[in-house]
């Protein structure tokens, strides 16, 4: 794996990476990420392979809300819960659109979606489309990388490039909240708890 400075120039090869069809690892302000263009069925394959993962729901990073609603459906509790944590720490859960392929959900009828608060991240996503898969760059049952020669030592040659810039700033994978149900659910914890995400919903 080449680990590339995430520079404009690096960026724009591998947002190209990205809309040929390969795979990138990228950093963002929870830990760094390994993308691929969602709308390519093969390259999100090649996720579940490179991850050693059996299929299951890959995340998906955009870099505006507008990108989100093309994938998915946001209530007004959930635009209000966007509003507040976006961009952040914060994956939502909430009903997908037909446009987005059922490899990256697995089927399932909802997708997890985030704006993360990273330049880098935010410029290869816009470079790449506007939506990026956002899985955590490890192998299955490890850590999370905080730099890119975490993720490099873990993946290996199995992806051809890797911005770096520096440590992740949290270093810590995201909070998911389900909101596809009348009460919001935490399915992993992080930065952002319960009790924020529904205060966020009351607010008018």
């Amino acid at each position: 794996m080449r680990i590339l400075r995430g520079t404009a120039r690096n960026i724009r090869a591998a947002s190209e990476i990205v809309r040929a069809g390969g795979l990138v690892v990228y950093p963002t302000d929870t830990v760094y990420g390994l993308g691929c263009d969602p709308f390519y069925v093969e390259a999100v394959k090649l996720v579940f392979k490179v991850k050693g993962l059996r299929e299951k729901p890959l995340p998906i990073l955009a870099v505006e809300v507008d990108r989100v609603e093309e994938i998915a459906y946001l209530s007004k509790s959930a635009r209000r819960v966007a509003e507040k944590f976006w961009p952040g720490p914060l994956t939502m859960v909430i009903p997908k659109r037909q446009a987005l392929p059922d490899a990256v959900t697995s089927g399932m009828e909802s997708v997890a979606v985030r704006i993360p608060h990273h330049k880098v991240a935010l410029q290869l996503i816009g470079l790449s489309g506007g939506l990026l898969v956002g899985t955590s760059a490890n192998k299955t049952g490890r850590e999370p990388p905080r730099t890119a020669y975490d993720a490099a030592e873990q993946l290996g040659e199995e992806v051809s490039l890797a911005l770096d810039d520096g440590p992740a700033p949290l270093g810590v994978s995201s909070t998911i909240v389900d909101l596809t149900e009348r009460r919001p659910r935490i399915l992993r914890e992080g930065h952002i708890s319960l009790k924020d995400v529904l205060d966020a919903q009351k607010q008018r």
